[in-house]
């Protein structure tokens, strides 16, 4: 594999001003475009500590996948998937369930479970369609961390996930964007109150990066900025008003979202 050289992107909030910018320490260097086409950067530098960040990337639809590791199936909170799938099984969640980093999960009303569950998250770089699983990384753009909350009782209970998974706030996504990883042995953590509640390599992935991109871009095509959360390591648990999630994701950083 050649070796990209990485980059890493925020998107931001400063007043009415909304862009794309490289992350330098603790400052941001705006740049002209986006990290999906032609860019450059600009000579302003600006303090982290003067801008809001926002989801890093508006994309057009966001994919999950179901029971991606073995020690997920192995504990599954649903007593009905508890066998390894021989292709990935991807469900849909709407893009309005996304929010950025430090921003509030939200409990709905009616629902009495609601899991936290750390994933590396795969933002694709370009139209991809019937990809191969070979040349499926180089439609990649980069990876950021993600938070596929998830309403257990609803996703038991209903015939579709659509607001077990797409509830508003249930796709936390960020702090970054992050081009140049590999994703095949990246380290994932995810902490509740400072007490880590998961701990994997992406080695463990059923099915892969590539194998994920390939698989979703045969029946629909994958546009620039769109996601594909990659699914969730071990057992879940419930979130309460007043905790702090956060995913942690070596190579990227840490995406914290406190919940109400």
């Amino acid at each position: 594999m050649v070796k990209v050289k990485s980059l890493t992107f925020a998107r931001y909030r400063r007043g009415r001003r909304r862009g794309y910018a490289l992350v330098e320490g603790e400052n941001l260097r705006p740049i002209v475009g986006t990290p999906f086409g032609r860019w450059r950067a600009s000579d302003d530098l600006v303090p982290l500590s003067q801008v809001k960040l926002l989801a890093p990337v508006r994309p057009s639809k966001v994919l999950g996948v179901a029971m991606n590791y073995r020690s997920h199936v192995e504990r599954s909170p649903l007593p009905g998937l508890r066998e390894e799938p021989k292709a990935p099984e991807f469900f849909l969640m709407p893009p309005s369930a996304i929010i950025g980093p430090e921003e509030v999960i939200r409990l709905p009303a009616g629902s009495g479970r609601v899991d936290y569950e750390g994933e590396l998250v795969v933002v694709i770089g370009r139209r991809a369609r019937r990809v191969s699983a070979e040349a499926a990384l180089d439609y990649v753009l980069g990876y950021t961390c993600g938070n596929d909350v998830s309403a257990r009782d609803w996703q038991q209970g209903d015939l579709q996930w659509w607001r077990a998974k797409g509830s508003d706030s249930f796709a936390p996504l960020g702090p970054w964007l992050v081009t140049g990883l590999d994703p095949t042995g990246l380290g994932l953590r995810t902490r509740v109150n400072g007490r880590e509640v998961q701990c994997t390599s992406t080695a463990g992935l059923i099915h892969d990066v590539a194998r994920l991109v390939s698989f979703a871009s045969q029946a629909m095509t994958l546009l620039p900025g769109d996601l594909l959360y990659s699914g969730t390591p071990g057992s879940t648990a419930p979130l309460q008003r007043g905790d702090l999630v956060e995913v942690e994701i070596d190579g990227i950083g840490v995406l914290r979202n406190p919940v109400r």
